[in-house]
């Protein structure tokens, strides 16, 4: 495919996904840096993207007002659309396909004043989730003479079946369909591990096996730093100077929960703080309600995120039976950067537990065993340093293995191979 570039620079490429900054959402903060680090190599990036919404599951309010918002940057272009937002399990088909028919509108649009709508562009690089995305990914690339690059962060529909969001066998059934189909039709696919890489490649044919690349998550290690655990944080949320266990994200489907709860009615001198927003928190408050020990808070701003890592001891992964084969939960990083040790309950055999066995950054235990995991986490609080020698080993690790830097060149050298073929 002949290559064509914006102002000279190294490739023109369109990102579709479904959160970009300043939507903090996971998956917004791993493609917002991924974007940074393809401009900083000198590709022109255009990202098509859902207005912020993530945080109470509807617009923010600053971005009320219009259906579409462009904006021009230096280098690229970012438009946002109505992501159609809600929070609860019966929404995921209505946010998906409103996201995905929005979105198809405007990777089809010109992305530039005046250069038209089918103009030839480089490469498409798509998000999933939401899974719908990938033929979006694909409709634009080939009405932009481009390649498509499916960028997996969670394979799907397997993560939605095990939470129980869709049970529907006919509806699983098509989502099955479009999910080997997208990545039939992709010329590369993304995932974060071996093990994704298995699940993906066991879908398809022998002759599409090549596609599937491997290409980790990361952390900015150097925003997010080993901090002394005393933070003014504590005091906001209503927090002493005990050790404090951790969980901060998406409050969610695919979190056992219950495990943190089991263990906070045997440690009563252990505070277990849960911060963060989803579909779960009025669960959650009704469970916390009855435990002096369990705080349930809102998100904090994201410039504080190296403060509240520091202000948890030990942090929590506590994903549901097998949910560690089809994602690869993106705050393990974040906690091995601040030198805490992790504790997650995740399957064996997964990229969560040879991150830690391969580091020495904490313990993996079996998902939704509630005593393994109180046994694992009271062999950390009995730890003189509250497992802070376990914690510099993830740190080290993660700075060693997880670099933006060297994440960012194994895309640009994917998409750089794409567009000159």
């Amino acid at each position: 495919m002949r290559r064509r570039s914006c102002d000279g620079q190294a490739a023109e490429i369109v990102v579709l996904c479904p959160h970009f900054e300043p939507d903090n959402a996971p998956t917004g903060t791993v493609m917002t840096r991924i974007v940074r680090e393809l401009v900083g190599l000198g590709h022109c990036v255009h990202v098509v993207t859902a207005l912020p919404w993530y945080h109470e599951h509807r617009i923010e309010p600053s971005w009320e007002g219009k259906l579409v918002r462009r904006e021009l940057t230096p280098w690229g272009s970012i438009t946002r659309v109505h992501p159609f937002p809600g929070d609860d399990k019966t929404d995921l088909a209505r946010r998906a396909f409103g996201f995905v028919a929005s979105s198809t509108l405007m990777g089809l649009m010109g992305l530039r004043a005046g250069r038209g709508w089918f103009r030839r562009i480089d490469v498409v690089l798509a998000m999933s989730p939401p899974l719908t995305l990938g033929m979006t990914g694909w409709f634009v690339a080939r009405l932009r003479r481009a390649r498509m690059v499916f960028n997996i962060q969670d394979v799907f529909p397997d993560a939605a079946i095990e939470i129980g969001a869709i049970s529907n066998r006919y509806v699983i059934g098509i989502a099955s369909w479009v999910e080997r189909l997208s990545y039939r039709s992709a010329d590369a696919v993304t995932v974060l591990s071996d093990d994704l890489a298995d699940n993906v490649r066991g879908k398809l044919p022998v002759q599409f096996a090549d596609t599937v690349h491997v290409i980790p998550n990361f952390v900015d290690t150097e925003a997010i730093v080993p901090d002394n655990r005393l933070t003014a944080l504590r005091a906001e949320l209503g927090v002493g100077d005990e050790p404090v266990v951790l969980y901060a994200g998406n409050l969610g489907f695919s979190q056992s929960f219950g495990l943190l709860f089991h263990a906070a009615r045997h440690r009563p001198d252990v505070t277990f703080l849960i911060v963060g927003a989803g579909a779960a928190r009025i669960d959650l408050d009704a469970q916390a309600a009855g435990l002096a020990n369990v705080l349930v808070r809102d998100y904090v701003d994201v410039d504080r995120l190296p403060e509240l890592l520091a202000t948890g001891d030990i942090h929590v992964v506590p994903l549901k039976k097998g949910l560690g084969r089809v994602s690869v939960p993106s705050k393990i990083y974040s906690i091995m950067a601040a030198g805490r040790p992790a504790l997650a309950a995740i399957d064996s055999d997964t990229a969560v537990p040879a991150m830690l066995d391969a580091s020495g950054g904490g313990i993996a235990v079996e998902p939704d065993n509630p005593e393994a995991f109180l046994n694992a986490l009271n062999r950390l609080l009995a730890l003189d340093d509250l497992g802070l020698t376990l914690g510099a080993g993830g740190r080290r690790w993660v700075v060693a293995h997880a670099a933006p830097r060297a994440v960012g060149a194994a895309y640009s050298d994917l998409l750089d191979s794409l567009a000159h073929r």
